[in-house]
């Protein structure tokens, strides 16, 4: 008996052993945070407008404005409806809507002329063009904050780079300087100065840490990726379309800026709006067609209509409405007109106001560029400096102390040179998006 239940128990542990060396050799890791996407300034962009929440939202707007639009369009489309029902009538049978009970009906009705109606469909279509202008501004804004963050991220990693260099450059600063301290050569005022220095890199490398997760977070949020996927970005400038614009982005403007684009869409919509209102003072027509199976039980205690009772009943024509008087037509001129008018104010408004964004844009991407070519020269300078300063050190004729300080300055400088490489991209792609440009650079 023991020997069987020794037998069992080493079958069983057979049986168990694979699938503990299967458990043990198999965890499941994640690609995406094991394999690093490789991203563009483009790639960026392209899997941000596939998969962003802001763009999926105003497309919706869009939907829901052309649903709205066509309701109203409906009415002058045909219109069928069947019906039937039961009730208890006491004298004169008929429904609530003034026709006899039946047991099964049909109603057509469409609209051929209604000139209010007819007015706030067309000025719904105009709506809609706005609507869609609205979506292009999402899309551009979402390309812009997309862009910006891929690239201050290209600069945050280049800068902690640097601060690392600039923290080694510092340590070596700390030791030579407490090692003169010593020997009777320096200060203890030198010594504080050069860990002042050491904890200034330190609490900055912290902070572009900070920034760098920040950004890491929104991109991957953006651009659909896994909440732990690692990202590979590559230091770009904007494509050269960026640069070729020039003197024609005013006019560019004009007829690309989507909030222009909306402003003209309103007015248009009001003067169709209006040009409809005004139709109202004439008659309306509507066709209209009727049949009904009616229940002669219904009408045994009439003994006129028991006698030329008939199943079933068809009545066809247009109704038409004359107005002779009515105010309410006259109120719906008066706000259409001063809708009319609100409207036109807007449009010179944005005009005014996009043409001035632009000029002074431009005017700022030419300042960033200015900026940009003194930080370039002080970093071409600190650079020549620093090699001098090497050919001394190996002279005999400068410490290591001068060697590392010059180090130090020519990070400041290299940082100095993204921050404002990286304020004229911001300048490039705010002046790209005001004058309707954007999607021509980035797509």
């Amino acid at each position: 008996m023991a020997w069987k239940q020794g037998m069992a128990l080493g079958i069983l542990v057979a049986a168990l052993a694979p699938q503990r060396g299967w458990a043990q050799q198999a965890p499941p890791a994640p690609v995406a945070s094991s394999t690093p996407v490789v991203l563009t300034l483009k790639r960026a962009v392209e899997l941000s407008l596939s998969n962003s929440k802001d763009i999926q939202l105003a497309k919706l707007q869009v939907q829901a404005s052309q649903n709205t639009a066509q309701i109203t369009r409906a009415e002058f489309l045909p219109n069928l409806y069947a019906g039937s029902g039961a009730g208890y009538t006491y004298g004169l049978p008929e429904t609530p809507g003034g026709r006899p009970p039946s047991i099964f009906n049909l109603t057509y009705t469409e609209q051929i002329l209604n000139g209010p109606l007819r007015g706030l469909a067309k000025e719904q279509q105009e709506q809609v063009r706005a609507q869609r202008a609205m979506l292009e501004d999402t899309r551009n804004l979402v390309m812009v904050r997309v862009a910006s963050g891929y690239l201050e991220l290209v600069k945050v990693r280049h800068s902690l780079e640097l601060l690392r260099k600039e923290k080694d450059s510092a340590d070596k600063i700390v030791d030579v300087t407490r090692e003169r301290e010593g020997e009777g050569y320096e200060l203890p005022v030198e010594v504080t100065k050069a860990q002042l220095t050491l904890a200034q890199v330190q609490q900055r490398i912290l902070q572009l840490e900070g920034r760098q997760d920040e950004l890491e977070v929104y991109l991957r949020n953006q651009l659909g990726l896994a909440v732990d996927q690692s990202m590979d970005v590559t230091p770009e400038e904007l494509p050269g379309a960026a640069e070729q614009e020039g003197a024609n982005l005013v006019a560019m403007a004009a007829q690309s800026n989507t909030r222009l684009a909306a402003a003209e869409s309103d007015v248009k919509g009001k003067e169709l709006r209006l040009r409809g209102e005004k139709q109202g003072y004439w008659p309306t027509l509507q066709l209209v067609t009727m049949y009904d199976v009616l229940l002669k039980s219904n009408f045994n205690n009439y003994t006129n209509i028991v006698q030329n009772f008939q199943y079933n009943n068809l009545n066809a024509g247009v109704n038409v409405n004359v107005p002779i008087y009515s105010a309410k037509t006259r109120a719906n001129v008066a706000l259409a007109q001063v809708n009319l008018e609100a409207a036109k104010i807007n449009l010179s408004n944005t005009r005014s106001q996009v043409s001035a964004e632009v000029r002074q844009k431009s005017r700022k991407v030419q300042q960033a560029d200015a900026t940009k070519e003194v930080a370039r020269l002080e970093l071409q300078l600190s650079q020549q400096n620093l090699a001098v300063l090497q050919s001394q050190f190996g002279e005999g004729r400068v410490n290591l102390r001068d060697v590392e300080k010059g180090r130090l300055d020519e990070n400041e400088k290299w940082m100095s040179y993204l921050d404002t490489n990286f304020q004229r991209q911001q300048a490039q792609l705010d002046l790209l998006k005001t004058a309707g440009q954007l999607d021509k650079v980035l797509e």
